[in-house]
């Protein structure tokens, strides 16, 4: 396995940790913001240092300079490859424009500490792929939402029982992989086809971590009681969705992954109905994230190259333009409390920096031309219909849905009315640099898709390769192939069966 120049990993999860300790014996709220800031800058710096070491190296997959963990454990502890090496930048830039845009009146009641402890486990999560270690992760990046909804005295009892019955599922199910099975048949498919139960196990767990339906309630219950930078940063990585990528894809059955894919695609209708009548700005964004999150698992279950190079490409996208568009109803939540829908506002001359915002990331969000979702959206659509018109019909109307909410949600926060104030409303410096970065992000990867289409499609196909185990040709230029795909200039073949993979036929 290649090694990255750098300790990279082990650089930023420290640097996190340290930030923690710095923010948390801070003599003041705002030494506390500052030191938090400064720490996350430098952990952001580091996750990009990461990805273009790793984009350097030309290779799919690279441990840790210096693994000190790998070493006391005897392996490789934290690893990046072309799954996660995008992923990790995007978790450390979500934490930052978090918490730069956290206006100050407002922190007392935001852990500027915990926040921090929550980036280093995202993290550690996303740079790990053994087993037991991404369910032991998982299960303490529940601990910062728990005591702080302990610490604003809100009950805990939705949470706690469906983070515990999800960690829960997720160590017995791979408890039962360990004792049945020997360590040399774990990556065997076919080993798997008769152990139902352990395969079931791990769906309920990693299903619940995502908020699949009937299992939602956890998240709008998280929104309504915890503040909104901890709600935010809390599900908008989609860690649920990695726990699939590791645990369910490399050795469920095909009737599993099916399962997963009807259930997400009822979630993602459902929730996208939901957000269309929802009266409070909050409950509005969870249900919107939560059909969005449900479009992703999609994408990852239908197994085929381009399906799933879709579904890996909305998963980046829905991360960079749903946490802008949480960022910016925080924003306007931070200056006239809580929002509701089902009244008009009026904020555009107040705010029309952040409603351009809002706009922006909400049409990215369902893959609008020019934005960064626009090419996701688009290879997800056409690897549903490869599998079913039925399915790609609903991934549509999901869709479509969503941007009705969205639309219907920006009129109602910034438009209808003239709002009166008796002080300037307008965004400010930290406000205006979260807009900035979003929005050449979104509009940049919009513009010039071809890197990131190209590098998603190849962890796509080496994702399958080791699914099925067996080896698949890559084409010589993979991004300019993968562009041309994603333009429509290609043909596939319909979906594939649990000893095969589809291979796209080049013009």
């Amino acid at each position: 396995m290649a090694e990255l120049h750098l300790p990279w990993l082990e650089l930023s999860i420290c640097l996190a940790l340290l930030g923690a300790f710095a923010a948390g014996f801070s003599r003041t709220r705002e030494l506390a913001r500052t030191r938090c800031i400064a720490f996350c800058g430098l952990v952001f710096f580091c996750t990009v240092c990461e990805w273009l070491d790793f984009v350097s190296l030309h290779t799919f997959e690279a441990h840790d300079h210096w693994d000190v963990l790998g070493w006391l454990a005897h392996g490789d502890v934290f690893v990046v490859d072309e799954l996660s090496a995008p992923l990790l930048p995007l978790a450390g830039l979500l934490y930052l424009m978090v918490i730069l845009s956290t206006q100050r009146t407002k922190s007392g009641r935001f852990s500027f500490g915990w926040a921090m402890v929550g980036e280093a486990i995202i993290l550690a999560t996303l740079s790990c792929r053994r087993p037991w270690m991404i369910i032991a992760l998982m299960a303490v990046s529940c601990v910062p939402p728990w005591l702080e909804l302990r610490r604003r005295g809100q009950s805990t009892r939705v949470f706690a029982l469906h983070m515990g019955l999800s960690t829960l599922a997720l160590l017995l199910g791979w408890l039962w992989i360990d004792m049945t099975m020997p360590v040399e048949m774990h990556a065997s498919l076919a080993a798997f086809k008769a152990n139902g139960f352990a395969v079931g196990l791990l769906a309920i767990g990693a299903l619940m971590r995502s908020g699949v339906v009937p299992v939602h309630c956890w998240m709008t219950d998280l929104f309504e009681k915890a503040t909104f930078g901890t709600a935010l940063l809390f599900v908008t990585p989609l860690t649920g969705a990695y726990v699939v990528m590791r645990l369910i894809l490399p050795i469920a059955p095909q009737w599993s992954l099916e399962c997963i894919a009807v259930m997400s695609l009822i979630t993602a209708v459902y929730a996208a109905g939901m957000a269309l009548v929802q009266t409070e700005a909050r409950r509005f964004f969870c249900y919107l994230l939560l059909s969005h999150a449900s479009l992703v698992l999609v994408g990852l279950e239908l197994a085929t190259p381009i399906g799933l190079t879709g579904g890996l490409c909305v998963w980046l996208s829905v991360g960079l333009s749903l946490a802008g568009f949480g960022i910016t109803l925080r924003c306007v939540e931070s200056r006239i409390g809580r929002i509701s829908l089902s009244q008009y506002h009026g904020l555009y001359e107040q705010m029309p920096t952040l409603a351009g915002l809002f706009l922006l990331t909400g049409l990215s969000s369902i893959g609008f031309p020019g934005t960064v979702g626009f090419i996701g959206m688009e290879l997800l659509t056409e690897g549903a219909v490869a599998i079913s018109a039925w399915v790609g019909g609903i991934v549509v109307f999901a869709a479509a849905l969503n941007g009705i909410a969205i639309v219907h949600g920006y009129f109602r926060v910034f438009t209808g009315c003239r709002h009166v104030s008796a002080v300037p409303l307008f965004a400010r410096p930290s406000e205006r640099i979260a807009v900035i970065v979003f929005a050449g992000l979104i509009l940049g990867g919009g513009l010039i898709p071809q890197p990131g289409v190209g590098s998603r499609y190849h962890a796509a196909v080496k994702l399958l390769e080791s699914r099925n185990g067996q080896a698949t040709e890559l084409p010589t230029d993979t991004h300019s192939h993968a562009a041309t795909q994603a333009n429509g200039a290609f043909e596939t073949r319909p979906a594939i069966g649990s000893n095969q993979i589809a291979r796209n036929e080049e013009q």
